[in-house]
């Protein structure tokens, strides 16, 4: 199978896990939305973002082909699970905004977890002598710690940005909780469209790259090193 094609089915997968994480810990909360809206499902068409699961997708795939002559990373994301979070509770505590921000930990939580759970499976890859599975496995860690690490930005509606709102003081919460209608906006132009909108004329922005070539590399390190695949990579 074309390594581009692995790429696409670890990408799809993890951000359906990362979604289906949300919902289903909102609905052991006490909320089903989700389930209502038909969204605690591993089918893909139900998950379907026109933005997130297809045009930024294909803007980052475009932007590497024209400048790294390959793809070497995805990024996306699926429609977000519907939550309510009147509804939430543990026990008899009810308190939506605390309780929300333990609904959005738990996509980047699902996401380092499939990510241990890729490295536990590359043992099973080596005894097989499978090259091709040990390809996916690989591209699973990447694309799932990339996905955990990126959501922890702490701006709404990124999960890190409804942790922050949760268990910030009131006052700064309601802040932040407001800088949601343009967070999704801010987030792809700095971090992906002026990158490569600048790239087309030899000026090297690209503050994703920069922090992910610090922080992915040690995630993996990691990674490989808590499932006893060695040392990792550089």
């Amino acid at each position: 199978m074309p390594h581009f094609l692995l790429i696409i089915l670890a990408l799809a997968g993890a951000i359906i896990m990362h979604e289906l994480a949300h919902g289903a810990v909102a609905y052991f909360m006490g909320d089903h939305t989700a389930r209502w809206a038909g969204r605690l499902t591993l089918n893909p068409l139900k998950h379907i973002d026109k933005t997130g699961s297809i045009l930024v997708p294909l803007v980052l795939a475009a932007g590497q082909f024209l400048t790294l002559g390959r793809v070497a990373f995805l990024y996306g994301w699926a429609k977000p699970v519907p939550v309510n979070p009147v509804n939430l509770r543990i026990g008899t505590y009810r308190n939506a905004r605390r309780l929300m921000a333990i609904v959005a930990i738990a996509g980047p939580a699902m996401n380092f977890t499939l990510a241990l759970a890729a490295g536990i499976a590359m043992h099973a890859a080596v005894a097989m002598r499978s090259l091709q599975l040990l390809d996916f496995l690989a591209y699973f860690i990447q694309i799932n710690l990339v996905l955990g690490l990126f959501n922890l930005i702490p701006l709404p509606p990124m999960d890190g940005g409804r942790i922050a709102v949760g268990v910030l003081p009131l006052p700064l919460a309601i802040k932040l909780a407001r800088a949601e209608k343009i967070g999704i906006a801010a987030v792809l132009l700095i971090l992906f469209v002026l990158p490569l909108t600048l790239a087309q004329f030899g000026i090297q922005f690209d503050p994703f790259r920069d922090v992910m070539g610090v922080m992915l590399p040690a995630a993996e390190r990691a990674v490989l090193v808590l499932t006893g695949n060695g040392i990792g990579t550089n």
